[in-house]
């Protein structure tokens, strides 16, 4: 059977897919779009996502997803950056933004799927192109397949979020033939791309998280050029995943620690009505995975859960089995062929196995970057020859890494340094709560303070005595939550991680300081 990309009902074989890249690509070159040059792709996962960023690469050009949560202003921002030479925008998203298009800027509109609007709550009428717009389908038609693209495409250039301050853009040099195989090895080894895991032809997996983001855009797009089926879902949703397992014998997922939560939050009798005996190789990454949360995931799908580290700067660069990490519970593996792994100290000296720290990296083996247009960002990120991604953590005796929070996310209080993810750990397994976020807020004499937002399991009575008390059962007095509030709903993103700026930036702006 050919392989396919799937939305909703609509699906295209990867030929059909590919001829429309080429069609679009001579488009591009039309418009005088080349080597070095942007595309900005401000889509959704869908069909034409994939079309949009392969046709970049033909003519050279780099494709930008652009997180489509932005406000105009962060879109306009993005847009005039990385110089866009043209955008190709979902219509119900464009009538959102259309004053933050500049001036002179092509614009293809791609109508919006139904499965979208459904999974969204878009009006039908959003969904239509306005009058004088280019459409994507009608546009490329035009045009006659372009022959041949560069050597060495030069991939994508994805925008990191900012913690203060614009993003930034991590644009790669384009790569040499051999760099480009080595990171084709390299990705089909931590993504389970590879014969042992299955044929192309054989292989289904499902896009579960926004590909604007780093991994599932390195991840989506490689499944799509590997020859495997793809198939997208709009929105993540723990049962509708499990029930695409089965229907579809899914073998290859990409998934972050709250997929998991989400997962294993289902009742038992939903857990148990799919079979999923078709994966191969589950793949996580993005965020460190609570130990009970791991392991209960291996308990139920079984040893095909693997776990990468790394960074839109870094690439992967540790890598481990499930075997592995039962042997080393909560690691994120130890360094791959080709990557440099260290953690140090704020003199910047290399740490004993065991002490935390700042973790640097890298992988030796792909071309390196810079931050579009911010040379000093570039390096500052780079410490002893290595980047920094912003985590904390050590290695053991046996060289696997451990996370233990964002440098951002850490809070210090009073002077010591609490680690928000270790509460967080705790609270997901406290019965009634189906999820929570910790972060520090001001605090007139400690500097910070802890404060737990909480999402209760629906009918759970919870209040904020009980959770105290469960985590004073749990972990020491002085990382117990100040502060615990309830929200019905905790703002998200498509992959169901919790926007956590969202919910510290008001107690911040409330005392008159920036995060």
């Amino acid at each position: 059977m050919a392989s396919y990309v799937r939305s909703g009902a609509r699906a295209a074989d990867i030929a059909t897919l590919g001829g429309n890249a080429a069609r679009a690509a001579t488009g591009f070159a039309e418009l005088g779009i080349g080597h070095g040059d942007v595309v900005a792709v401000y889509l959704r996962n869908d069909l034409a996502f994939f079309e949009a960023s392969m046709a970049a690469g033909l003519v050279g050009a780099y494709s930008t997803p652009v997180n489509w949560h932005n406000s105009p202003d962060e879109a306009a921002y993005i847009f005039e950056n990385s110089g866009a030479k043209a955008i190709v925008i979902h219509a119900d998203l464009y009538h959102t933004i259309a004053r933050a298009i500049p001036k002179g800027v092509p614009v293809f509109v791609v109508e919006t799927p139904p499965e979208i609007l459904s999974a969204y709550g878009i009006s039908t009428e959003a969904a239509h192109a306005p009058a004088g717009i280019a459409l994507w389908h009608d546009w490329l038609a035009k045009f006659p397949p372009r022959a041949q693209g560069p050597d060495e495409a030069p991939g994508s250039m994805i925008y990191t979020s900012g913690t203060t301050g614009h993003p930034k853009g991590v644009r790669r040099n384009p790569p040499t033939a051999e760099q480009t195989a080595a990171w084709t090895a390299i990705i089909g080894h931590v993504m389970g791309f590879k014969p042992k895991f299955g044929a192309p032809e054989n292989t289904v997996t499902v896009i579960t998280g926004p590909m604007y983001h780093s991994a599932p855009n390195a991840y989506g797009l490689y499944a799509f050029r590997y020859g495997a089926s793809v198939i997208l879902q709009p929105r993540f949703d723990p049962e509708e995943l499990l029930a695409t397992i089965e229907r579809d014998k899914v073998t290859h997922l990409h998934m972050v620690p709250t997929m998991f939560v989400r997962l294993l939050k289902l009742p038992e009798d939903v857990k148990r009505k799919y079979d999923l005996s078709s994966l191969r190789f589950v793949v996580h990454a993005a965020a460190p995975c609570p130990v009970h949360v791991k392991q209960a995931m291996i308990e139920w799908w079984g040893p095909v859960i693997y776990e990468y580290y790394g960074g839109t700067e870094t690439g992967a660069v540790v890598f481990c089995d499930s075997k592995e990490w039962l042997a080393h519970p909560g690691t994120v593996g130890k360094a791959i062929d080709g990557a440099e792994v260290l953690v140090i100290g704020e003199n910047g000296d290399e740490l004993a196995k065991g002490a935390t720290g700042e973790i640097v990296c890298r992988s030796h083996l792909i071309p390196d970057f810079t931050y579009h247009g911010d040379d000093e960002k570039r390096r500052r990120a780079e410490k002893r020859g290595l980047i920094t991604l912003g985590d904390v953590g050590y290695l053991d005796q046996d060289g696997f890494l451990y996370l233990c929070d964002r440098q951002k996310d850490m809070v210090i209080s009073g002077g010591v340094n609490i680690y928000p993810a270790e509460i967080e750990a705790e609270l997901h397994k406290m019965p009634g709560v189906a999820d929570c976020a910790v972060f520090g807020i001001p605090d007139e004499e400690f500097g910070e303070q802890l404060c737990a937002v909480v999402q209760r399991q629906p009918g759970a009575d919870l209040g904020e005595a009980e959770v105290r008390a469960f985590l004073r059962e749990r972990i020491a007095g002085y990382k117990v939550p100040k502060r615990v509030e309830f929200r019905t709903e905790l703002p998200r993103e498509d992959s169901g991680k919790i926007f956590k700026r969202k919910l510290r930036e008001p107690y911040w702006e409330a005392a008159g300081r920036r995060i």
